[in-house]
């Protein structure tokens, strides 16, 4: 499994925060050379458990496909230069 379920993920901050990132990021994963549209899941870059204060912002998150989370998971650190950039050109031309 890639996440534990949270009751927080059922609370309207968690789902407007989700329904911004999806859109910003075109309802498609951005891992390189996917662009998959099904199966989407938000990712924290910075990992829900490690950082309070960066849950709910939406520079923190990003749009994968639920084969490229299951990717990174356990890994997340490597990924969190090349996602930020990702989400940083993402919010520039949104």
């Amino acid at each position: 499994m890639i996440y534990r379920y949270r009751p927080e993920m059922d609370s309207p901050v968690y789902i407007d925060w989700r329904k911004k990132i999806l859109k910003r990021d075109g309802f498609a994963c951005q891992m390189p050379r996917c662009k998959v549209r099904k199966r989407l899941q938000v990712h924290h870059i910075v990992p829900w458990s490690e950082s309070a204060n960066l849950r709910y912002e939406t520079s923190n998150g990003i749009t994968l496909c639920y084969s490229c989370h299951k990717e990174v998971t356990k890994k997340e650190g490597s990924y969190v230069g090349l996602f930020s950039s990702i989400v940083y050109e993402n919010e520039k031309n949104s």
